[in-house]
């Protein structure tokens, strides 16, 4: 008797078109019952950020804030309508969106050229704290903001030799109050720094290649790396800060460039530089499906707190997807 043939994988539910250049990050804003229909942020290889509305599908404003070099990051903070764009022209753009204004309230600018995306970690409503690639090569640094004092930075031990950061994330264990940052470095490991004392924790070989992206459940205290070469690597974190390697998943096609578990921590998505998004479940790393829509690299994915996911691509084409959606 046959095999019963596997189901096929969806098509998106809709596809964002109008970019004019290649899709570098994805960000959604809201998406909770209480906010409504989610909001989407484009950021382009031409320097713009896309406001898109997901119910009508089409862009709601543009933002031009980076003299048309590539913006390669964006995030929302959480005390409001406020977003942040990072982008290849050095600077870190900080957007007032309120009330239907669209303009750059501050700034803040970058020493490193890399691809390095930042990452911020809320210290209540008024204060965040914002990781960045530092002046050399292989430095982090933390400022406070939204003051920008600087309040260390991260720089490897000589023996170390990581090379650049390539991501970054902090986050804070709960209960504690010592912030916590994940970088994933050049030479394809994966460092844990405690910014407070301003050393590194642990540090675990997770690749051969340049780690791309990587991601962190914090209630799990397990995280996933992906990166130039052809494996995904899954790590966990005891209660000494000590980071090892659970297991490593083997991918067809090498290139990660950006992973994401879902905020209910059920799947994760990655996106790959062979144009197709692949799905897994988070604490088996079953895989469960391959979505190959785009004709080009993906760049970048991110979920919607309701669970929806985007994707953007080289093709200049952001797939919006619902699948295995919680009842």
């Amino acid at each position: 008797m046959a095999a019963p043939l596997a189901p096929q994988p969806p098509d998106p539910q809709f596809v964002l078109r109008g970019t004019q250049s290649a899709v570098n990050a994805v960000h959604f804003f809201g998406g909770t019952q209480a906010q409504g229909c989610p909001l989407l942020f484009s950021g382009s290889q031409s320097g713009l950020v896309h406001i898109w509305s997901l119910q009508t599908r089409r862009t709601v404003a543009t933002l031009d804030g980076h003299g048309g070099q590539s913006v390669t990051w964006l995030q929302t903070l959480p005390q409001g309508p406020q977003l942040l764009s990072q982008g290849r022209d050095l600077q870190l753009c900080l957007w007032d969106l309120a009330e239907g204004r669209n303009t750059i309230m501050d700034s803040v600018h970058l020493e490193s050229v890399g691809f390095c995306r930042s990452s911020i970690l809320a210290e209540g409503q008024l204060h965040w704290m914002l990781a960045v690639p530092g002046k050399d090569s292989d430095e982090v640094q933390i400022l406070e903001m939204p003051s920008k004092t600087s309040v260390c930075t991260l720089k490897p031990e000589a023996d170390a030799k990581p090379g650049m950061p390539m991501c970054l994330r902090l986050w804070q264990a709960n209960p504690g109050p010592r912030p916590l940052l994940l970088v994933g470095y050049e030479d394809g490991s994966v460092a844990l720094w405690d910014i407070s004392e301003r050393k590194v924790c642990s540090r675990i070989a997770c690749h051969g290649e340049p780690v791309m992206g990587l991601d962190f459940d914090s209630q799990k205290t397990r995280g996933i790396s992906g990166s130039a070469g052809k494996a995904l690597a899954v790590w966990s974190l005891d209660g000494q800060q000590a980071l090892q390697v659970c297991h490593t998943h083997e991918l067809t096609n090498p290139g990660i460039a950006d992973v994401m578990i879902r905020p209910d921590r059920k799947i994760l998505a990655t996106a790959g530089w062979d144009h197709r998004i692949r799905i897994f479940h988070w604490r088996t790393m079953k895989p469960l499906a391959v979505l190959a829509f785009h004709s080009a690299s993906v760049h970048c994915v991110a979920f919607a707190a309701d669970g929806l996911l985007a994707a953007g691509s080289k093709d200049q084409r952001i797939s919006i997807w619902s699948l295995y959606q919680r009842t």
